[in-house]
């Protein structure tokens, strides 16, 4: 558990507590990971916004954006995020053998989630270093050129929450800790 505080919109500073309002409108409560983000302002407005855009202006729908989200804290190992992203990718559409797939580190037997996820962990293994064929395979799957560079968008939106839950180690809230994920679990670690 963590020893950094993990705030709430009673609790921010002034400039953090906007986000942490809405995030608690949405959710019926503020995400461990977004109230330890708030110990700076900088970073939970620069994610706040980020993901922001990346729901409102980007071209992925709910599942897909799941699918995002869910392979980037697989392949960050993060524990809280996976746990969190598993609640909202089964409640967001995604079907529940495609979430246990990305858990496991596999592949999902679901070719268009199967791309999507592939892609995005390729992305981050190699530190944006895809090759010409990984992207022509994860276009192949329908996307566009526009959404090589929303995965991008999500690589950067987890990396602010994933590598915040790492090094802080965020209690699981009631809702997401039936979702409990070890990063020994996965067959990618």
């Amino acid at each position: 558990m963590t020893s950094y505080q993990i705030h709430t919109a009673d609790t921010a500073a002034e400039a953090a507590k906007e986000p942490l309002k809405v995030l608690e409108g949405a959710f019926g409560f503020v995400p461990a990971g977004a109230g330890l983000m708030a110990n700076s302002p900088a970073l939970i407005n620069t994610f706040f916004s980020a993901f922001g855009h990346f729901r409102g202006g980007g071209t992925f729908g709910p599942d897909e954006r799941q699918v995002l989200l869910l392979s980037n804290a697989v392949a960050n190992r993060s524990e809280w995020a996976v746990a969190f992203h598993t609640l909202e990718s089964l409640q967001d559409g995604v079907e529940p053998a495609v979430v246990e797939a990305i858990r496991q580190g596999e592949v999902p037997g679901n070719r268009r989630m199967a791309a999507l996820s592939t892609f995005t962990r390729s992305l981050i293994e190699k530190r944006g270093h895809v090759d010409d064929a990984e992207v022509v395979a994860f276009k192949s799957a329908g996307f566009t050129e526009e959404q090589v560079f929303e995965v991008i968008t999500a690589v950067a939106i987890s990396a602010m929450t994933n590598y915040t839950a790492n090094f802080t180690w965020p209690p699981l809230e009631d809702a997401v800790a039936p979702h409990v994920w070890k990063a020994g679990y996965s067959a990618g670690a």
